[in-house]
This record gives C-alpha cells, structure tokens and sequence, in this order.
C-alpha cells in the first residue's frame, strides 16, 4: 500500500502532486517475475500514471509508452480509487547497470510514442500523445504533458532495485504551472530543483509524499490523499465479453478443437478457464 497527495504550495502559484508506491511496484515485480530493470520501467510508468489521476473524482487512466528498445510496450493503469496495474511486453529483459544505475532509458528506447487516454466516464475518452525524447519516462511525461496537454510541468520519478531485484523505493512527483504563475516563480522553482536529491534518495531518508513537496516548495496544503494499491480489475466476466468481442468465428474455431480455452491476465496473472459449455452458451448468446 502506498500514498498519492495532491497540494497547493502556500508560497507558489502552482498546483503539486507526490507519490509513494513501492509495495505496488514490488506486487507488480512478484506477479510478473520482473527483471530489474522491467521493474523500474513499470515503476516509474505506474508511479507517473498514479500521478496522473490524482484529481480524478471518477474514471480512470491509461499510460502507454511504445518505444524501440527491447522492454517493447508498457501499460499502466490508474482509477480514481487508486487501483493502479500495469505491465510490460518484455518482462525478463535484462540489461547491464550503467554507473551503478539501471538503464530504463535503453530499455524503453526512442523512436515511439508516449500516449495518455482518460476514460471519465464520458461517451468519448479523451485521448492524447506525443513522441518520446529520451526513454527515461518521467521526461518524456513532462514533455507530452506540456506540448499535448499545454500544462507546462516538472515530473520526477524514482525507482530503487536490490541487488536480489526486490524493490526498495518508488514514487515521484509533478509540479504544473497555472495561468496566474508568474517567470519569477518558474525561474525559483527551477534553480531549486537543480538541486534536489533524486526522488528514490529522498524517499530513502524515510520523506513521506507530503514532506517531499514541502522539501521543495514550502509548505503546502494537501488537498487530497488516497491509498494507492495495486489491483486488477480482470474479472470471469470480462474475460468472457472479449471472447465476445473475438466473434463467433473464433470462438467455433476453440469449440472445434474440444478443449477448454485457458486465459491468462497480462497484469496479475490469475488464469480463466472456460470449459466447452461455458464456450457453447458464449457462442449461443451472440448468435
């Protein structure tokens, strides 16, 4: 179980947001036997996903980061209960530290895309991206926020692996600009963050979510706080309705071979088995 906050610094005119999430990261590692350097990739997807729906009131979010390196396509999922999942294409990849740090940046690779879509509970999501400049995540999050979305925004996200790959710390946290920021502001904020401590250090020192956005802005006013956990919203249900979706064709094509189909849940890996006559009723309401 981990901490997200939302907050208004009292001596800046910006809006802020901090996380804590190792247990989630760490479930996420365990449930998809990560690599190391798979975990800190979807850590700090999920942590900046988390980030993400902090002012959610209902809905949820989908963080999607597609580039060339060998972890391939990761997905994380945040909801406005702080129910976060995610996953990677790749999750045994394993690359050498680089000056004792895991290099989430090759991993993920340039030349893709980073792509956000909220589902507010609206006919229409809203959907948005921009192309990834360095890999390295919490920059490329800053970056499509501010040239997709026009929020001009500071994100920083950490993720601390053991030696036996087990996950230490995980968190982060975004600082956007509102219309009434003055450049005397940004340009305070800026030389400060110049020299703040890598988020994974911070959280090292034992700083809760709240105490690292005071360590940076002053004191602040925490808006909201919510539990965040890590939990799959897979259900027998829902695995059937995208059988459904596969159409009759393909569902006669698994009849046809007489055997049960086995689905597996690409997040927490619990597995769904429909028997043939559960397979049969499937086929009978859609035709």
């Amino acid at each position: 179980m981990g901490k997200l906050i939302r907050a208004l610094p009292k001596a800046f005119n910006l809006r802020a947001f901090a996380v804590e999430c190792k247990d989630v990261i760490e479930r996420a590692r365990v449930l998809q036997n990560l690599s190391p350097v798979a975990s800190a990739a979807l850590g700090r997807a999920l942590a900046g996903v988390a980030l993400l729906s902090a002012d959610l009131k209902f809905g949820k979010v989908l963080l999607q980061i597609k580039g060339d390196g060998p972890i391939g396509e990761i997905l994380a999922e945040a909801d406005y209960m702080g129910h976060l999942r995610g996953t990677v294409q790749n999750p045994y990849v394993f690359l050498q530290p680089e000056n004792r740090k895991l290099p989430v940046g090759k991993a993920v690779g340039k030349n893709g895309y980073i792509s956000v879509v909220r589902d507010l509970g609206l006919k229409e999501f809203y959907h948005g991206s921009a192309e990834l400049i360095s890999g390295e995540i919490a920059e490329d999050l800053a970056y499509y926020l501010t040239v997709s979305e026009q929020i001009p925004s500071v994100v920083a996200l950490g993720v601390l692996v053991d030696m036996d790959g087990t996950v230490l710390q995980a968190g982060g946290y975004m600082i956007q600009k509102l219309p009434q920021t003055s450049n005397e502001e940004i340009r305070l904020i800026e030389e400060k963050l110049k020299i703040v401590p890598p988020t994974t250090e911070l959280l090292s020192q034992g700083m809760s979510p709240e105490e690292i956005l005071s360590f940076i802005l002053g004191e602040v006013e925490v808006l909201e706080e919510r539990e965040v956990v890590f939990r799959c919203s897979c259900s027998p249900e829902r695995v059937k309705n995208t059988l459904i979706a596969l159409g009759k064709k393909e569902i006669q094509d698994f009849i046809a071979k007489g055997e049960p189909v086995e689905v597996v849940c690409q997040f927490c890996k619990t597995i769904y088995n429909l028997p043939l006559e559960e397979l049969k009723d499937l086929l009978n309401s859609i035709s």
